[in-house]
């Protein structure tokens, strides 16, 4: 099989304290060999493969692991943005507007919108990305909208609880049912994972919890929405329900700190989303010092973050949040990785899968040192 180096590293991120300095392990003047999709070595510059690439002496990374989105729908929700700008606060029942356009789409069109978020993605150096459902909300739409996921992750996670479509106002514990028996047969073939909106607006805890149990009964992991627009039950239900991670986290009291720090379950923050609704940041800086185990993603939607950028998300944090450029880049790649339970991505060590970006600047400070400008210069995804 023929090998590739990445040559003339000028500052290498491995993300494994053992391998350089500091906790993002840090290497000079480095390089890193590949065989296929898989790491075989990483050592100073100048080693020998069958094919070469130049780093020209620039930053490289680990690709980034976006851990939260929604990249199968239709529809454009650009005119609830700009009222959400002019004054009007978000609310979750704006994902019907998605859901009517989504239902309408034939499966090639959703493929094509999928692929072209997917490409873009790929470009802002995002070469791991988990895809939620959500937008189709009967049991036949719900599994189609998984099958075109499946064409480009392995991380596909079914959101069914994500709204209570128009079919079933007023009745949410019968869509709920509808949830944890029809929909989730028809959609548990499609995905590793099972979520649920827990929100005022969307489900209660007990219904989630009812969501969250059918969909581990049949197989499927864990993950919720949880505190995006106000404090409530969603973190704790989590940490209750050992769940791989609690997205959003936007609202996190005291006993939300405590319980998050004492489990395994990722905080994984939207700051893209609290941009685009309006809502205040999280405090990542208390999490983070209280021992919370956090990740960074897009949640890349028509509705509340229609962003594939996560240097954005990165330069986000680092201003809003409160966090390091290496905490904030740490989350961006090995915190997701975590959040989606994955051994083989978001570091750079042998074994490891080949995701590597090559920034257009000699350190990855610049990522929220250069705000807004576009420093991927090269994604190199499975090896490729």
């Amino acid at each position: 099989m023929t090998t590739t180096v990445l040559d003339d590293i000028g500052l290498l991120v491995t993300n494994d304290p053992t391998a350089g300095e500091g906790a993002l392990g840090i290497v000079h003047n480095a390089s890193v060999v590949f065989e296929g999709e898989r790491i075989v070595s990483i050592g100073p510059a100048g080693q020998v493969a069958d094919q070469r690439i130049d780093a020209g002496g620039r930053c490289v990374i680990p690709g980034f692991v976006d851990s939260h989105t929604h990249l199968v729908f239709a529809g454009d929700r650009g005119d609830e943005f700009a009222a959400r700008m002019a004054g009007r606060p978000y609310e979750a029942g704006g994902i019907k507007v998605s859901v009517a356009a989504t239902r309408v789409a034939g499966d090639d069109e959703l493929t094509r919108l999928t692929a072209a978020r997917r490409d873009e993605a790929r470009r802002a150096g995002i070469t791991t990305v988990e895809i939620k459902s959500g937008y189709g909300l009967d049991a036949h739409h719900e599994a189609r909208c998984l099958h075109v996921a499946e064409g480009f992750t392995h991380d596909t996670t079914f959101l069914g609880a994500h709204v209570v479509p128009a079919e079933f106002e007023g009745r949410a514990d019968d869509y709920v049912h509808h949830v944890c028996t029809d929909m989730l047969a028809a959609a548990a073939p499609h995905a590793r994972w099972i979520d649920a909106f827990c929100e005022v607006g969307a489900f209660d805890a007990d219904q989630c919890r009812a969501v969250l149990t059918a969909g581990r009964n049949v197989g499927l992991g864990l993950r919720l929405h949880a505190n995006q627009l106000g404090f409530g039950p969603g973190v704790q239900l989590a940490v209750e329900m050992g769940c791989a991670s609690a997205d959003h986290c936007t609202y996190l009291t005291d006993d939300d700190i405590a319980a998050l720090a004492a489990s395994d379950t990722v905080a994984t923050f939207l700051p893209a989303t609290d941009f685009s609704t309006r809502q205040p940041y999280p405090d990542a800086r208390r999490a983070i010092d209280a021992g919370v185990k956090v990740a960074l993603a897009t949640n890349c939607n028509p509705g509340s973050s229609y962003t594939t950028s996560m240097s954005f998300c990165i330069a986000l944090a680092v201003r809003d949040m409160h966090m390091t450029p290496e905490e904030a880049l740490l989350a961006a790649t090995l915190g997701g990785a975590r959040a989606l339970r994955r051994t083989d991505v978001g570091h750079l060590t042998v074994g490891a899968r080949a995701d590597l970006v090559v920034l257009d600047a000699p350190s990855y400070t610049h990522l929220v040192y250069r705000p807004g400008v576009p420093l991927i210069a090269l994604t190199i995804e499975r090896g490729a």
